[in-house]
């Protein structure tokens, strides 16, 4: 008999929390969209969605976030503290 581990995963709890960290990190680095465009290489507009919820990141753009601010992505995502 096999036995498979279920879990649910909120993914929208997870983009909701990324946004909101991602703004938090963004303004207490005292950035604006287009500073921070120029240091990571993503597009303001592309910030600015992740930011308002419009966009799911995408895994390439949540490691250069995360490498940015000096943070896990696990941090990021909400997934650790």
């Amino acid at each position: 008999m096999s036995s498979k581990l279920s879990i649910k995963v909120d993914y929208n709890f997870y983009m909701r929390e990324f946004a909101w960290r991602l703004k938090n990190l963004r303004q207490e680095e005292n950035l604006s969209f287009e500073k921070l465009s120029k240091l990571t290489g993503l597009s303001s507009s592309v910030l600015c969605n992740y930011e308002k919820g419009k966009n799911d990141v995408t895994g390439d753009n949540l490691i250069i976030l995360a490498k940015h601010f000096n943070v896990s992505t696990d941090y990021l995502l909400g997934l650790e503290d």
